[in-house]
């Protein structure tokens, strides 16, 4: 009988229809198989309903030889709300449950593993049984599992129940437990103290806020790595290759024990699911899968060597023919307590090797390389696993040197070019690990999964049913699957995002973008300025020194000078630790400097070498924003007399106030400031009011500095730029995308030169 016959008239309740093999298998039903249909259990999100989710799936070109999605969501497929942690009761009319939803990742968090796989399947599985009791007879449930389920064991693995001892319930129970009190841990007063010291040591600057923040940053990692690697070594310890095998094991044994012996149960097991090789069409697929991240990283050139075996099998199975072992084996119930079991794979009869498949993807990117592909493309040796971890280990070491290095490097293009580099080597090493320590296990299996089932369930097809439903792998032909299919597919959408990656770079290299002016009735734009580092180089301490030693005699200035080099290294940690102390120390130098005599300084004498060392192209991109009818704004720590020369250029001068008294008729600083700096989160906070003030658009506002220390202020607007940026400002701006500039500086005319690598970590 045909397989549309046998199907006729069934009614399909599917979950993960929103994933690679649900979407897959929905598609086949509603374009194949006209006389099904289906009720796909999706979650739904904020803002959006189920129903809204399945619509937007049912517009994907693949779904187009279907019908009209209205027409289909009318009389084809229905939309029913929750998901695994919340099954509804089920429709009565369904004959088959496919069950495709799970936790597919090699790392899950312990918990999100067993609610998922476990609890969730327990879930469907009662909702599943109530349906058949009140429904016109048995439910067949189909469980999607994995061919690695079997955990690790070498040799031939036969399509039957797992043979283990380990109890799904405890094992539920105390994973969940185990999740629970990591978390609870993660609050233990000395954990605490160590994430707070460590956000203090790199946002300590900022302020308060950065801090607590980037501490709770720091203990939500820890929970998540924590949680990760305790489900991984549970696993292990049990004999399993990670969290989600041992999960998917667990939820193989519960289905085994609660549906199986009340209505026909079917396990498959598909191995490596990868690309269709016909339908919905050659190279089909949907995200990122297992070998993906690998050919993608190896035609970028960044990844040198793999830690498997080359005459290891990579059990590889297209999506057609998961999907069309799914359809027959759903039109052949097995007997009550019975459950059928199959592995869809190719090892057995067609087996790839991890040699093969380089060879394959070699000769792929050989042929069409990337834009960023080397001239010439690696080559792999197979050294073994233990040669590959001495090199990922070495260059961990090497990566972590560089960046200690780093952080005492004065700022340049050249350090900033270092600190790129540095990071792309990094990427290509924790890439290296990830997939290292998730994949290893994997590739240098020795597991032949045996699928005379599966050749059973497919020979039992209508002889004109295999062209279309066929799911024989042997008859795959790998070169081609590899070379004409499954690599240009999985590349097409890096290739797209390189070319737009390489216009983005031309419109950078083109120079900044034109501002948009402000229309009458439009809200004001900000454009904030720092000073010191982004309009001109040097620091507060440059400018500190050239005033006040202009008005000592010679022995004053050398004492002067000396108190500063005394003290230099204590302000630069308190300066790491609260930049507002660094500057209150540094300014009450100013005691008793006369301050008309100061500003008259200023402004006949400090002033044109001042102005001339600001960056032409920064005072170019001033007076644009002027010129567009924006609210310029200069922000700075340093005092308000350094500020005196560009009070013209900008709308508001926000700066540090010097105390003051009058002294015998003279305007003397007392040493004191008439407030606290404004540094860090000051400055995002003054900017919020400020625009709150004067119904500013902060979303279109604009602000530019060069340190890590003003995070804050340049996520407060909506167009932010780092400018000559130190390494920790320059790796969130590459990260956000946000632009970098580099105003170079003419040579200053009047300057008291301080030595840089003094200076060093001084803003």
């Amino acid at each position: 009988m045909r397989l549309a016959e046998q199907l006729d008239g069934k009614r399909f309740l599917l979950t993960g229809v929103t994933g690679f093999i649900g979407e897959a298998l929905l598609q086949r039903l509603l374009v194949d198989l006209p006389g099904t249909t289906a009720v796909a259990l999706v979650r739904p999100k904020p803002g959006q309903s189920g129903e809204d989710r399945l619509r937007s799936l049912l517009r994907k070109p693949i779904f187009r030889a279907a019908g009209e999605v209205d027409d289909l969501l009318k009389t084809r497929v229905e939309a029913l709300e929750g998901d695994l942690s919340n099954v509804p009761e089920l429709p009565s009319d369904i004959d088959v449950v496919v069950h495709c939803a799970g936790d597919v990742s090699f790392d899950p968090l312990i918990q999100d593993a067993f609610t998922t796989n476990v609890v969730g399947t327990r879930a469907l599985v009662e909702r599943t049984l109530e349906a058949s009791g009140r429904g016109h007879g048995a439910v067949h449930y189909v469980h999607v599992s994995t061919a690695y389920v079997g955990g690790r064991r070498r040799g031939a693995v036969p399509e039957r129940a797992v043979e283990h001892d380990v109890d799904w319930r405890s094992e539920t129970e105390a994973g969940l437990r185990l999740a629970a009190r990591i978390e609870e841990d993660s609050r233990l007063e000395e954990r605490l103290k160590g994430f707070l010291r460590a956000a203090e040591r790199d946002h300590g600057r900022a302020g308060p806020l950065s801090v607590a923040a980037g501490a709770e940053e720091r203990r939500v990692k820890w929970v998540v790595a924590q949680q990760k690697a305790a489900g991984l070594e549970r696993a292990r310890t049990l004999g399993w290759t990670d969290c989600y095998t041992f999960t998917k094991a667990m939820g193989e044994r519960l289905v085994e024990e609660i549906a199986a012996p009340v209505i026909p149960t079917t396990v498959l097991r598909p191995s490596i699911v990868e690309s269709a090789v016909k339908h919905p069409s050659p190279g089909w697929i949907e995200g990122f899968k297992m070998a993906e991240p690998i050919i993608l990283a190896y035609g970028r050139g960044e990844l040198t060597e793999f830690p498997a075996a080359p005459d290891s099998v990579m059990d590889v199975v297209p999506i057609d023919h998961v999907v069309n072992a799914i359809l027959k084996a759903s039109a052949t119930p097995p007997p009550l307590s019975q459950p059928a079991y199959y592995h869809v794979s190719s090892g057995a009869r067609n087996p790839l090797t991890f040699r093969e498949i380089y060879e394959y993807i070699r000769e792929y990117f050989t042929a069409h390389p990337f834009d960023s592909s080397p001239a010439v493309m690696p080559t792999w040796d197979f050294p073994g696993g233990r040669a590959v971890e001495r090199k990922i280990r070495a260059g961990e070491l090497l990566t972590g040197a560089g960046d200690r290095l780093l952080a005492f490097a004065p700022r340049s293009r050249k350090v900033r070019e270092a600190s790129r580099k540095l990071d792309g080597a990094r990427r290509q090493i924790d890439f290296a690990r990830r997939y290292m320590d998730l994949y290893k296990a994997y590739t240098e299996a020795e597991l032949r999964f045996v699928d005379d089932n599966t050749l059973a369930l497919h020979r039992a097809l209508d002889p004109a049913d295999v062209e279309l439903f066929g799911f024989d792998t042997s008859q795959v032909d790998w070169r081609h699957y590899w070379l004409e299919s499954h690599c240009p597919s999985v590349t097409a959408q890096m290739r797209k995002y390189e070319e737009i990656r390489r216009r983005r770079k031309q419109a950078e290299a083109s120079g900044p973008r034109a501002l948009q002016p402000v229309a009458a009735g439009d809200a004001p734009v900000l454009a904030v300025f720092d000073l010191a580092g982004t309009l001109l180089p040097g620091t507060v301490v440059d400018t500190y020194l050239t005033l006040r030693l202009s008005s000592l005699d010679a022995p004053a200035r050398i004492a002067e000078f000396g108190r500063v080099m005394r003290h230099l290294p204590g302000w630069i940690a308190a300066e790491r630790r609260d930049r507002g102390s660094f500057l209150r120390s540094l300014f009450r130098g100013y005691a008793g400097v006369d301050l008309d005599a100061l500003e008259q300084y200023v402004d006949d004498v400090f002033a044109p070498g001042f102005l001339a060392s600001i960056s032409s192209d920064a005072l170019r991109r001033i007076q644009a924003h002027r010129d567009a009818g924006h609210r310029t704004v200069l922000m700075t720590g340093d005092v308000r007399q350094v500020t005196r020369p560009l009070a013209g250029l900008f709308d508001e001068v926000v700066c540090t106030e010097l105390d003051e008294a009058v002294v015998d008729g003279t305007r003397r600083a007392s040493g004191f400031l008439t407030s606290p700096p404004l540094v860090g989160e000051a400055r995002a906070a003054w900017v919020r009011r400020y625009a709150e003030v004067e119904g500013a658009n902060l979303s279109a506002s604009y602000a530019y500095a060069d340190s890590h220390v003003d995070l804050p202020l340049l996520k407060s607007v909506g167009n932010p730029t780092a400018v000559s940026p130190d390494v920790p400002l320059f790796r969130v701006a590459r990260g956000s995308r946000w632009p970098v500039a580099d105003w170079a500086a003419s040579s200053p005319a009047r300057r008291l030169r301080v030595p840089q690598q003094v200076l060093a970590g001084t803003d």
